[in-house]
């Protein structure tokens, strides 16, 4: 049985066109996560999912297996998870891997430090969970939504703040890291199962790349925390 990574990265993006391969600090957006999970200790093969030739070159480039998504598994509103129960199948017939654990990681929140996703596969296995999410803790973060015209404290009470400290944690599902049973999927059609566990992370690694402004904030980020230095050449890993 075998813990693999897959990263879905689709054409066709609104918001940044070719977003998956954009550049960002000197590389193809996609290639940081390539080259995290290849410093990973706990993952045996990375394959990104994608429609899209220029995306396929550039995740062969980087050492990872390219899967070719079906056209009706590649739209807008396609899911991940449709994507990820495509590609398993493909790696349990085509490569003869009978999957254990699936890593599902985001190309676009690249901002991992090194051992985030071994700590996060280690977490997985010590608490028996069947599926994972990475988080950052939400800080003194007071939500409202409008409804039916009127605002709405959502995660604490205006009339009563009381101290900062004494609020309940509440976290951000970040979309960095994703870990979870096969057969979850095949079970609920989604990526969280019965018996869930968090990895935290921390808040600036919250950011993820959904325009064009956001990269500036994810370069600078890369290069302030060094994770430039996770630049592995396991090209033929």
């Amino acid at each position: 049985m075998h813990t693999v990574a897959i990263i879905p990265a689709r054409g066709g993006s609104k918001g940044l066109k070719e977003k998956n391969i954009y550049p960002v600090a000197g590389k193809p957006l996609l290639a940081w996560t390539i080259l995290q999970a290849q410093a990973s200790t706990t993952i045996e093969k990375i394959f990104v999912s994608t429609d899209d030739c220029a995306i396929a070159q550039v995740a062969s480039k980087y050492g990872a297996e390219v899967i070719v998504r079906p056209s009706e598994l590649s739209g807008d509103k396609a899911s991940s998870e449709s994507a990820i129960l495509h590609a398993a199948s493909v790696i349990e017939r085509d490569f003869n891997m009978p999957l254990s654990t699936i890593v599902f990681l985001q190309a676009t929140s690249p901002l991992r430090k090194p051992g985030d996703i071994d700590r996060a596969v280690e977490l997985f296995y010590q608490e028996g969970a069947d599926s994972l999410i990475s988080v950052t803790k939400a800080d003194d973060l007071t939500l409202w939504e409008s409804r039916e015209g009127k605002w709405e404290s959502v995660n604490f009470d205006y009339r009563n703040r009381g101290m900062r400290q004494d609020r309940p944690a509440q976290f951000i599902e970040n979309g960095s890291i994703y870990i979870f049973k096969p057969e979850i999927l095949s079970a609920f059609g989604n990526r969280i199962g019965e018996k869930l566990s968090a990895y935290e992370m921390e808040f600036w690694q919250t950011w993820e790349i959904d325009t064009l402004e956001e990269i500036d904030l994810i370069e600078y980020y890369l290069n302030k925390k060094n994770l430039t230095g996770q630049d592995v050449n396991k090209q033929n890993h």
